[in-house]
């Protein structure tokens, strides 16, 4: 975390108020860290001249009371509600496009931090229902914003969700403990991690069904950040969802989130919100690891299609584990074959995570041709024999497919990484056939903050 860089001088505010109609939700059981009263003062704070007080054009923004697990009113079916005792985004069905954005921080002190979480939180709040940001000092007097570029457009169930590295609770000021479970995660066998692709202070999570809503409330957020933080990396994806429902499929055609808690259960409650033995201001959170998985799609593509089952323990056609007939059938670990052995191998992929619980919610990517040279390489174009699909090179056979940087933007949820997320990715690193087509390229762990009230913002509890 960089904190030498400016401190911003604007800030919008929003009072706290618990959840009135819900006095048993975690929301309403976290104690306020500002009192209503302290923020009033700043509650018709500016951004660019436009007061933001939780309202616009007369109007509430939404109901206090709306969580993410509940789906919109049907007359709004577009409209996922940003308010509720835990962030949307996590339970809420996932959308069909996805934009990860990372940043550093650039503020010296927590009360810095505190005014760009509730500058984004107005701004959150109004763009989750299809409407135009709070005006930002980034932009000159008589410039606007949006640009239009998604004037016209549904809100498509537009979430943004938010969380926060480690680098967060060194801030002066900062007065509460860290999440117990944010510690970085450890290095694993077989990695290939580009450090391009990791760590950061904070993480935006936007998602909704169109990807240009997402590409524009990228923007809008972007416009919260000069003297606040800076963006350290971003990475987008999509998913398709099968024509009736059903798992969507990654780009080996697996079905990728067969095993996930069903969303309102209370497996998925024990599985992704936070626990007891958590600082009280982290109730109704979790945690998010990040890990972006390169698939070599070519390597993948001219393997036969019954060993891409074995390597996965499940059949790609419908998502069944070779002892079952349905997709969510149970995998039987100790069923045999004829010859003996396991139905199943012993370094099928499904069984080396078998036993290990948490909220898949990734995404597929595809980035395309990989152009550059590793280390520093001569340009290929100007010197053909160093180009690395040449005649005689490993990749020629291919077409230079093996070169597609395309994969998984994996993102998982859950209250525990250690026991979840860690030790699966263990068993993986020891022993699992599937190790020999992905690399793991992108790896950061994030405290994912509780949700908040319409008259709260963002880490109210927090700062």
């Amino acid at each position: 975390m960089n904190t030498t860089g400016p401190v911003g001088q604007h800030h919008t505010d929003l009072s706290v108020r618990p959840d009135d109609d819900d006095a048993e939700s975690p929301a309403s059981r976290r104690k306020i860290a500002v009192s209503r009263r302290a923020l009033l003062g700043s509650a018709l704070a500016t951004v660019g001249g436009a007061a933001v007080v939780g309202f616009t054009g007369g109007r509430l923004l939404a109901s206090a009371d709306e969580t993410a697990a509940q789906p919109a009113p049907s007359e709004h079916s577009d409209i996922v509600s940003a308010f509720g005792a835990h962030q949307a985004g996590i339970a809420t069905a996932q959308q069909r496009y996805a934009t990860l954005v990372v940043a550093d921080l650039t503020v010296s002190d927590a009360a810095s931090f505190r005014r760009l979480m509730v500058d984004v939180s107005a701004t959150v709040a109004l763009i989750t229902r299809g409407e135009e940001p709070p005006p930002s000092r980034m932009f000159p007097e008589g410039a606007t914003t949006p640009t239009d570029f998604a004037t016209g457009l549904s809100p498509s169930r537009l979430t943004v969700t938010v969380g926060v590295g480690a680098g967060v609770f060194e801030l002066p000021g900062m007065t509460r403990e860290a999440p117990r479970r944010l510690r970085p995660l450890p290095a694993f066998a077989g990695d290939h991690l580009d450090p391009r692709w990791g760590g950061g202070d904070m993480i935006f999570q936007i998602c909704a069904d169109d990807a240009q809503v997402v590409s524009a409330a990228m923007r809008a957020l972007r416009a919260r950040l000069p003297g606040y933080a800076v963006i350290r990396w971003t990475q987008s994806g999509f998913i398709s969802v099968p024509e009736g429902g059903g798992t969507p499929r990654n780009m080996f055609g697996q079905k990728d989130g067969t095993s996930n808690p069903p969303t309102g259960s209370v497996e998925f409650a024990d599985t992704v919100w936070t626990l007891p033995d958590e600082p009280e201001w982290f109730a109704g959170g979790s945690y998010l690891v990040f890990r972006k998985i390169r698939m070599k799609t070519a390597n993948w593509d001219l393997t036969a299609r019954d060993e891409q089952d074995a390597v996965i323990g499940r059949r790609r056609s419908d998502g069944a584990p070779l002892t079952g007939n349905e997709e969510f059938d149970e995998p039987d670990l100790e069923a045999t074959g004829a010859d003996g052995t396991t139905v199943i191998a012993s370094d099928a992929h499904v069984r080396r995570v078998h036993g290990f619980s948490m909220l898949r919610r990734s995404y597929n990517y595809d980035y395309g041709f990989l152009t550059a040279m590793a280390g520093g390489s001569p340009d290929p174009l100007e010197h053909p024999e160093n180009h690395p699909h040449a005649p005689g090179t490993a990749d020629h056979h291919h077409g230079g497919h093996g070169k597609l940087d395309v994969g998984l933007l994996f993102c998982a949820y859950g209250n525990d990484p250690d026991s979840q997320f860690i030790a699966a990715q263990q068993r993986m690193a020891e022993q699992d056939r599937l190790n020999a087509f992905i690399q793991h390229t992108g790896s950061a762990i994030f405290a994912i903050l509780p949700g908040f009230g319409k008259d709260g913002y963002l880490g109210d509890t927090l700062v």
